[in-house]
């Protein structure tokens, strides 16, 4: 009530922002600081007695707001901390924080130069300089930045589908032929999710199978590419994954490009995770042939540490986004402006309201160079190689796979004392589908780490270690192992 825009509120308001800045700076300082807990776990149903959190219809003090925010972050995961490992995106990059809390303060919307000039320029600059890292000439092409991997991903079906069928943008999905996708059998749920969204269907999606490192079998995509055509089905899209989920796999771009090539298909590569090695001289040969797709996600919210969220689609053709997409709505582009309309981007995008995701990226690569990425990606990829070297013989552990992961994705399970002698069985495997979650659950009642686990086809639920903090050191892989057998001796 005495913020601004009330009369004479700039005293009160610079007061309980500074007040708002300290609760943050004390939380960021707290992040970093490995004597704290990763995370003060309570049960959902606790969290909901424990305070107050109905909305009234009376206004709280702004004791009570500072009081509101002090409890959130109280209970927020900690996801800069050096310890948490749970998701592709950790870290907490203090470039990229400031660049949020100036997007906030600027608060306008990514449609039009109209209302976002230097925003709207960043986006050109920094799409067309990420092109130029897929390989594509001069940066040419086109692209967004949208809301996650997934809706990133969608968008490339979208426009794969308008490619072949311009006519189902104003027909429908009625007026065209059974379209069907191929992906792999580890891709990313959300190739599924698109198809469901767009109507094309969860069935049309063909699922590739894998070898045992999880890469997609080009002969296999052939196989089910003929199957699909003599049914009569009409192949618009394969999606290559650089950088799975589970495993962090290439899939092998250069064979799925030559199929693609020879039956008219749009590649798609979902470099949601892997594309950030495209900043790195050393890892950048595992996306080889990138540059023969014809659309690339791209998410820098995950191995390059930018703040959530921030995901690219790139496409190589220029102009198709904005003819699949464009409604000419002349509210919002008016065609006799005085400048440029050709910065007028947001006819191409499926939203109307969009975030300003590019400015924490531009600054942030200001800040560091390409070089600092760069430096940032190898050092995570280094202590990947140091996890996988110290238990790949270490008593108490099996491998996923075999080999140096590609990736910093290391799989592995943690086998207690008492399954170490047992015979491969039933009950050896029942077993141990129950260890990785009791050790998660343990970790987080302690609150030191938190490092993710699932099953996978028939293999029992097995640790999924990534690392994507620039923050985590040779101590905190130590810690985590260390920790793991700690909470597991007794399984």
């Amino acid at each position: 009530p005495d913020l601004l825009p009330t009369c004479n509120g700039e005293i009160t308001t610079m007061s309980f922002l500074q007040d708002v800045v300290d609760i943050l700076l004390q939380y960021v300082v707290k992040s970093f600081d490995r004597s704290t807990k990763v995370i003060d776990f309570h049960y959902p149903n606790e969290l909901l007695q424990e305070y107050n959190w109905e909305l009234a219809d009376q206004p709280q003090t702004l004791e009570e707001i500072l009081l509101n925010c002090r409890t959130t972050l109280k209970y927020a995961i900690k996801t800069g901390h050096p310890r948490y490992f749970n998701q592709l995106s950790t870290g907490l990059d203090m470039v990229g924080l400031a660049a949020d809390w100036l997007t906030s303060a600027a608060n306008t919307n990514m449609f039009t130069y109209e209302i976002a000039p230097v925003f709207v320029l960043l986006e050109y600059v920094t799409l067309r300089k990420m092109r130029e890292m897929v390989g594509w000439p001069g940066g040419c092409g086109d692209g967004i930045f949208s809301p996650g991997g997934a809706i990133s991903n969608m968008y490339a079906m979208l426009i794969a589908r308008f490619k072949m069928f311009p006519e189902v943008k104003e027909k429908g999905m009625a007026a065209i032929p059974r379209l069907v996708a191929f992906t792999s059998e580890h891709s990313h749920f959300s190739v599924k999710k698109g198809a469901a969204a767009l109507g094309i269907g969860t069935d049309s999606v063909i699922l590739i199978r894998c070898d045992e490192r999880g890469k997609m079998i080009p002969s296999d995509l052939e196989r089910r590419i003929l199957e699909a055509k003599q049914k009569g089905f009409v192949p618009f899209l394969v999606s290559a994954t650089a950088g799975t989920t589970v495993y962090g796999a290439f899939d092998p771009l250069i064979a799925i490009a030559d199929i693609c090539k020879k039956y008219k298909i749009w590649m798609h590569v979902d470099g949601a995770w892997g594309g950030g090695l495209l900043m790195s001289r050393k890892h950048k040969w595992k996306l080889n042939g990138v540059e023969r797709a014809n659309s690339v996600t791209w998410n820098p919210h995950k191995m390059m540490g930018v703040p959530l969220q921030c995901s690219a689609l790139l496409v190589r053709e220029e102009g198709l986004m904005q003819s699949c997409n464009q409604m000419h709505a002349s509210y919002l582009f008016q065609q006799d402006k005085h400048y440029d309309l050709s910065y007028d981007t947001g006819d191409k995008a499926l939203q109307c309201g969009r975030h300003v995701d590019v400015f924490k990226l531009w600054l942030m690569w200001r800040a560091k160079g390409t070089t600092g990425f760069e430096a940032q990606i190898d050092k995570c990829l280094e202590l990947a190689e140091y996890l996988y070297n110290k238990i790949k013989n270490r008593e108490g552990y099996e491998m996923v796979f075999d080999g140096k992961p590609q990736h910093t994705n290391v799989c592995f399970w943690y086998i207690p004392p008492s399954l170490r002698g047992m015979e491969d069985s039933e009950e050896r495997t029942s077993h141990l589908m129950k260890v990785a979650p009791v050790i998660k659950a343990r970790m987080m009642e302690y609150g030191t780490t938190m490092v993710s686990y699932q099953p996978l086809g028939d293999k029992a639920n097995f640790f999924r270690m990534v690392i994507s903090n620039p923050a985590a050191t040779h101590q905190d892989i130590d810690f985590l192992i260390d920790e793991i057998e700690r909470l597991g001796q007794d399984l």
